[in-house]
């Protein structure tokens, strides 16, 4: 009999293993299928972390069993899988950032700020969040800051975030096109920077999509143009009711299909949007006749169609000088790095920090780059 059950747990584990492989390699392939036509891959995609994770304790099970012909099961499987893991884990020595720019270089910074949280004005001295966020924003000391979901007003019982920014902060020049949210409450993404901006440019995302754009900032240094693009692509758009499912389904207090429905559908369209969003991107870049810094919030994870298509051989900074998986959104997963700083090969990258303080749902990230010569 405990040969007998033997037999059956040694086959249950092969088996089992053989289908998380499958599953892996299947999210390997989220990059290159267009999520329009492929959406269960890209669910798949969306889950490569997790299927890493799983085909890993695999690999050392059957190595502490002794099995290695079993064990290449996994190993082989994780060797295909060596292109997501390059987009997905930054392989550097941690060390910190120095607050000290280089002669030379180009400080950057990407936030999704969340409107400031705060948008009416407020005696608030229990949180002073937005205070807080422009206090992050000026111990960067940055060159050029590329902040989505940013929030302004002419009203004035509500905040006007450009004035400080430009005044208090000392960035000058700017590039805002907004859609109007409200009575005078604009939202858009914006370019601040401390050198002379000297042509602009936007694109609007075709419907139905969200009213985000691409907009661009020409901005010269010296004898030099650079141009600097950012956005933020179609979010999920999930609500509170949404949150409360998916602590349902974690704490297993519901069904997980009921529950599940509606948000898989969401993902679906938003997987959906953000590749039309991504081709868009991957085109007008391609004509740029200076070169190019990307900065935006895509909503999407490394290993995915999105973050394929818009990186193409440009270089991500967190991967040239980050370490880990270097998460930058604050809910949900460990996984979500979101938000990104990109740069073509016109660019070396000094450094990269993730500054984790929860002021807004997003981590500030931050680049120094120099113009090659």
């Amino acid at each position: 009999m405990a040969s007998k059950l033997r037999f059956f747990t040694k086959r249950f584990f092969i088996y089992t293993n053989f289908v998380a492989v499958i599953f892996l390699l299947l999210s390997c392939l989220a990059p290159y299928l267009n999520p329009q036509f492929w959406w269960f891959i890209t669910f798949l995609g969306l889950g490569f972390p997790f299927l890493l994770l799983i085909v890993i304790c695999y690999l050392i099970g059957w190595l502490i069993l002794l099995k290695p012909k079993l064990a290449l099961i996994s190993g082989v499987a994780i060797l295909l899988s060596i292109k997501s893991i390059s987009v997905f884990f930054a392989f550097h020595k941690p060390v910190s950032f120095d607050l000290t720019k280089k002669p030379g270089t180009l400080r950057v910074v990407s936030w999704n700020v969340a409107r400031f949280v705060e948008l009416k004005e407020n005696s608030n001295k229990g949180s002073e969040i937005r205070k807080k966020m422009l206090d992050q924003l000026k111990k960067q000391n940055a060159d050029v800051l590329c902040l989505q979901e940013f929030h302004t007003a002419t009203r004035r019982d509500y905040y006007n975030n450009i004035k400080p920014i430009q005044k208090e902060l000392g960035y000058p020049y700017f590039y805002f096109v907004y859609d109007t949210d409200g009575d005078s409450l604009y939202y858009s993404s914006i370019i601040f920077s401390r050198f002379p901006i000297i042509d602009t440019g936007l694109i609007r995302y075709p419907r139905p999509t969200l009213p985000d754009v691409l907009i661009h900032a020409d901005i010269k240094m010296g004898k030099d143009t650079v141009r600097v693009y950012t956005t933020h692509l179609q979010s999920v758009q999930l609500g509170a009711k949404d949150y409360e499912k998916l602590d349902q389904i974690a704490g297993a207090k519901d069904s997980l299909v009921s529950n599940s429905r509606n948000i898989l559908s969401k993902l679906k369209k938003g997987f959906s949007y953000r590749s039309i969003q991504a081709d868009i991107i991957a085109e007008v870049m391609a004509d740029s006749p200076h070169p190019v810094l990307f900065c935006a919030d895509l909503n999407d994870v490394p290993n995915s169609y999105t973050y394929f298509t818009i990186k193409g051989s440009m270089q991500d900074a967190f991967l040239k000088k980050g370490f880990g998986i270097g998460r930058t959104f604050s809910s949900l997963s460990p996984t979500l790095r979101i938000d990104y700083i990109l740069a073509d090969d016109h660019f070396k990258v000094h450094q990269f920090d993730r500054l984790i303080r929860k002021l807004s749902d997003h981590y500030m990230i931050v680049a120094d780059l120099e113009l090659k010569k």
